[in-house]
């Protein structure tokens, strides 16, 4: 079901953190370097490793467009590289000199969040490298944070317990405690559900820490309501502390890391174990989930990054049945539909579907006429909008009926990329369909909505490699 398809053993000490972008894995170590590995064949580059930091580098991270990584260090700094050639674009010197234990881009790449030791989080401008907002946490050290899908929202978690949300100002909204003993990692899905108020749009949070436990939150925001949190369940299967966890890409798992010395991943809609990985011989610190690719890696104490390979059809069928037709909108019920027009920026509509009791059958027989008529959906904008998606969906029905990774299909044309490109939003498109889509749109993300902060496509081998061994495998 999951396979174990490379060992890298290159740190000569703790491995702290791993992250991907959609072409290489970034790793960083108490042995203050960081090494970058080429993901078609995991080799490592070149320039690699990075150095420049005095003491252990605790986290590293890509920018959405994985031109860009960023590293920060007990030794107070946070340093920007490129990934083109490894040379250093800037070094950002925490206000204090405290140890910096974790950064994260936000999802447009305008930010740079840093936290640190003494309780400071700070929002570094990435394009001139000055600060721009600060932020402290009332009790202990900062250990995770991790921004909102849309950007409008940064979490952090503290040494303490407690988890923060701060608005993109960096002013906070909320603080509670989380976690007895400390809060170790935080990770947002980056798709958005359904919590039944149609004025909200939420995400789903996980957090980890010293209690052992991995627990999964509701995180909404709106400018007229405010901020909901809201605790949602715990997840089991850890007997030690937890040390790192993080969502899939498309959402549908979430992998954790403990100093149990193995690694679960849960199936997110179901909260079932999938998999137990006891392959580390000491504490796992670090796991990251690949953007594009059916890829998981994770780091330990062992000194080593095992990177791990997914059976998406071995992992359906370990999935129910009832779990299984999920997929298929038919078997929708209509808070899986409610969940769905809150992905597609249809929030408002809400309400009025689950007026009607519109499940995935009703979904799929909605017509233009029918919205207005039935549904008194008076706006024919907002109608066509609608019949647009329901067919979107049923496009995407298909694939999933032909057994395409939905990974493997751009998001613009609904079908199997044969050039796959990457945007500056992090996305990978059909390279025709995206370049007729900045040509003829605004320049915004067909996935986001925000502005494309550039135009530059950038060839997406590893993912145009994987689809031609699905292709392969698929054929035969």
């Amino acid at each position: 079901m999951v396979k174990l398809v490379h060992t890298l053993a290159d740190h000569g000490d703790d491995v702290n953190c791993c992250a991907f972008s959609f072409s290489l894995l970034a790793t960083c170590s108490l042995d203050k370097t960081i090494r970058l590995y080429s993901l078609s064949d995991f080799t490592e580059l070149p320039y690699s490793p990075l150095k420049f930091h005095t003491y252990a580098v605790h986290c590293c991270c890509f920018s959405p467009s994985g031109h860009v990584l960023a590293s920060c260090s007990t030794d107070g700094t946070t340093v920007l590289w490129n990934t083109q050639n490894g040379q250093t674009l800037a070094i950002l010197e925490q206000p204090g000199g405290s140890p910096v234990r974790v950064c994260r881009f936000s999802p447009d790449s305008s930010c740079l969040a840093s936290g640190a030791a003494d309780g400071t989080v700070v929002l570094w401008n990435a394009q001139s490298y000055k600060v721009y907002r600060c932020g402290n946490v009332k009790d202990g050290s900062l250990a995770a944070c991790a921004f909102s899908p849309n950007g409008k929202l940064l979490v952090t978690g503290s040494s303490c317990g407690d988890v923060t949300v701060w608005d993109d100002k960096m002013r906070c909204l909320h603080s509670e405690k989380a976690h007895d003993l400390g809060i170790t990692c935080c990770d947002f899905s980056s798709q958005p559900i359904s919590d039944g108020d149609q004025d909200f749009q939420c995400f789903r949070l996980a957090s980890c820490g010293q209690d052992c436990q991995v627990k999964i939150w509701v995180v909404s925001f709106t400018h007229i309501l405010g901020l909901k949190l809201k605790y949602k369940s715990t997840l089991s299967g850890h007997c030690a502390p937890v040390l790192a966890c993080a969502f899939s890409h498309d959402g549908q798992m979430l992998v954790s890391g403990s100093v149990d010395k193995s690694v679960i991943i849960y199936d997110t809609n179901t909260q079932n174990v999938l998999h137990t990985l006891t392959q580390h011989t000491r504490y796992v610190t670090t796991c990251a989930f690949a953007p594009s690719t059916l890829l998981l890696a994770t780091g330990s104490m062992d000194k080593t990054v095992n990177i791990w390979q997914f059976d998406m059809e071995t992992i359906s069928q370990a999935r129910n049945t009832e779990d299984q037709q999920k997929q298929f909108t038919e078997y929708w019920s209509e808070e899986d539909v409610s969940m769905w027009l809150c992905a597609q920026g249809l929030q408002d509509l809400v309400g009025t579907f689950k007026m009607n009791n519109i499940d995935g059958k009703e979904l799929l027989n909605l017509t233009k006429e029918s919205l207005a008529d039935d549904l008194k959906i008076e706006s024919l904008g907002l109608r066509s909008k609608v019949v647009r998606k329901i067919e979107e969906l049923k496009t995407k029905m298909n694939s999933l009926s032909s057994g395409i990774p939905d990974e493997f299909v751009c998001p613009i044309t609904r079908e199997l990329m044969k050039d796959p490109v990457i945007a500056s939003d992090g996305y990978s498109y059909e390279k025709e369909a995206i370049e007729n889509w900045i040509s003829k749109k605004k320049r915004t993300s067909p996935m986001t909505n925000l502005v494309l902060t550039s135009v530059v496509l950038t060839p997406n081998r590893t993912l145009k490699m994987a689809i031609n061994r699905w292709l392969e495998t698929h054929q035969k």
